[in-house]
């Protein structure tokens, strides 16, 4: 009963020990907070932090896991604090530390725990019946050390992802105009002397391309998608010709904004590239080129994605909402908005921020490696939970 990787200094060790959950530690009940008034410590539910309040419920190191509700997700709190009805905590710890326990919370599957067909919900009785392997506290704090620092860099890199999403926001609401205004607040220096901004119509910027599949029964085809909040293209499965029915399909051309009308007002709004040659989309996905010397299409597509063009989107999109809005073509190429005069000018903006989304990408792509990277190690620093009849 050891795990896959150990430390050298523990790899003469005694192997770890199985024990249940309520060995190692005793699990305190949340409780009502309303009777207290504001104050500095704090209080959490099983979604997280709620507010502070004047008085603490416990005072140590403590691993907390939702009652109710979110019931996956533990919390290793410190220090004072107070836990409301949905969430357990843990204190009186036997031979364990609560940092060790808490990595151990983090590698159990809590939905197989769950008790409830509707709100997932766990009970203390269940809880404390959980068996895990568990080695001495020397080796514990290793553990717990090592994956401390993981969760450190993890943090500190999501944290430069969301500086790095929160300077796009800002930058967007810098190089587009505001409400009101005719030119933006942030200009390059090789416009600032070259006019206001003027408005035009989608219809004056770009024109629509539709060139529609002849459908072979026995070909292989394969659809895009589009995610809501400007996230990009996605790719389906293939699937063969005879399973598009009567749907009208169109093959997709590169550098062309594709809209999800059905979600247009929910941003699903986006720029084929390379990679979707070859492929289709159906009649749900019109396809819009740019005009010669009128107008840049990325840059249409960062517009769009201004506060000011999803008012735009919604604008054209009637009915209710979800699947009844939905975007009206017509409606669509009639929009008029402001825009650079200079097309070099919208090429620089729209340059500005596909360099910004690609370190935001880069920086994603570092964080998930992190989470790939700990969720690996966790599985090689602990005893498979199978082996231990958890």
């Amino acid at each position: 009963m050891v795990p896959k990787l150990r430390f050298p200094e523990f790899e003469d060790e005694e192997d770890w020990k199985v024990k249940s959950f309520a060995e190692l530690f005793t699990i305190g009940n949340g409780r009502d907070y309303k009777h207290l008034s504001v104050g500095d410590v704090p209080v959490y539910g099983s979604g997280g932090y709620m507010l502070s309040v004047n008085d603490h419920l416990y005072d140590g190191e403590s691993v907390c896991i939702g009652r109710k509700g979110t019931i996956n997700k533990p919390l290793f709190l410190t220090g004072k604090f107070w836990t409301v009805d949905t969430l357990f905590y843990s204190h009186t710890f036997n031979d364990c530390l609560p940092r060790f326990i808490y990595y151990i919370f983090q590698n159990i599957d809590w939905l197989k725990h769950n008790e409830a067909g509707g709100v997932p919900s766990l009970s203390k009785t269940n809880i404390l019946k959980i068996k895990v392997a568990i080695p001495k506290e020397k080796e514990q704090n290793k553990i717990a050390d090592c994956l401390a620092s993981v969760d450190e860099l993890f943090t500190a890199q999501t944290q430069k992802l969301d500086a790095l999403k929160t300077l796009k926001k800002g930058l967007m609401q810098q190089l587009f105009p505001a409400e009101g205004e005719i030119v933006p607040k942030l200009r390059f220096p090789e416009f600032q002397d070259k006019g206001e901004w003027v408005k035009q119509k989608n219809s004056d910027l770009l024109k629509k391309i539709s060139n529609q599949v002849e459908v072979e029964p026995a070909g292989d085809y394969r659809e895009i998608g589009i995610r809501s909040h400007g996230k990009g293209i996605f790719h389906k499965e293939p699937i063969k010709g005879k399973d598009l029915g009567a749907k009208r399909v169109f093959w997709i051309e590169n550098n062309a904004f594709v809209v999800n009308i059905v979600f247009a007002w929910e941003l699903a709004l986006a720029i084929t590239t390379d990679a979707e040659i070859g492929m289709i989309a159906s009649h749900r996905f019109p396809m819009y080129k740019a005009r010669k010397n009128k107008a840049v299409i990325s840059y249409i597509k960062y517009f769009f994605l201004t506060n000011k063009g999803k008012e735009l989107l919604w604008i054209a999109s009637p009915g209710g909402a979800g699947r009844n809005k939905t975007l009206g073509q017509k409606e669509f190429e009639k929009l008029e908005f402001l825009i650079p005069r200079i097309v070099e000018e919208q090429q620089k903006i729209a340059d500005c921020l596909t360099s910004i989304d690609e370190l935001i990408s880069n920086q994603a792509k570092k964080v998930d490696a992190l989470k790939a990277h700990k969720k690996g190690l966790m599985q090689q620093l602990f005893p498979a939970m199978d082996e231990v009849g958890a």
